[in-house]
């Protein structure tokens, strides 16, 4: 499941590559589950936090434990309580450059980036709500992964054709469910040496 991706242009470009007004919100190159990510949401281009946020209780106090970002929402799941209602009302876009999967044994996981050659900004489907924890946050959509994203991962984002934007976007819940595809285009995969946690 994707915990990691890039958007490298400015927030103005994005704006203009979308078609959308480009609300105040910054967000970083790269995009780690629990910081602020843009998306494209009612028309705007809007910084939220990626992740819903998952309430858990401490085992052994039974108290609230920090929020945990659920930041992937796969395609078999969208009917279930977490994403059910945000499936069927409140669909975005989300820009990226590329995205990354860790590959390589526990412990010395390296950074493997996807991308499409054809298309250096694309958009993935995402579904987004607003928190009392965070404000507005989003997930990413997760599909099967096909051809040669399949190679480095099982599952990949949910990845749009420009012409399906404004589907993904308003479209009846049915429509937009048929557009949980894998892709079908060209996939470019670009290994590192680059250590998959920022900490190691």
């Amino acid at each position: 499941m994707c915990n990691l991706y890039r958007i490298k242009s400015s927030n103005a470009e994005i704006a203009g590559l979308f078609d959308v007004e480009a609300t105040a919100g910054n967000a970083a190159e790269e995009v780690y589950p629990g910081y602020p990510g843009l998306v494209v949401a009612e028309g705007q281009l809007r910084s939220m936090v990626w992740g819903f946020p998952l309430v858990l209780k401490s085992k052994k106090t039974g108290q609230p434990l920090k929020p945990k970002p659920v930041n992937n929402a796969r395609t078999d799941k969208l009917d279930s309580f977490m994403w059910r209602y945000s499936f069927e009302e409140r669909r975005c876009l989300i820009p990226l450059t590329a995205w990354a999967e860790a590959e390589g044994p526990k412990g010395a996981m390296t950074r493997t980036w996807m991308s499409l050659p054809d298309q250096p900004v694309f958009a993935v489907a995402g579904i987004w709500r607003a928190s009392e924890e965070w404000g507005e946050c989003y997930s990413m959509v997760m599909t099967d992964a096909a051809d040669a994203a399949a190679e480095v991962h099982n599952r990949m984002p949910v990845i749009l054709r420009a012409d399906d934007y404004d589907r993904w976007q308003r479209a009846a819940p049915d429509e937009a469910r048929a557009l949980c595809v894998s892709y079908g285009g060209n996939v470019a995969i670009e290994r590192t040496a680059d250590k998959w946690r920022r900490d190691s």
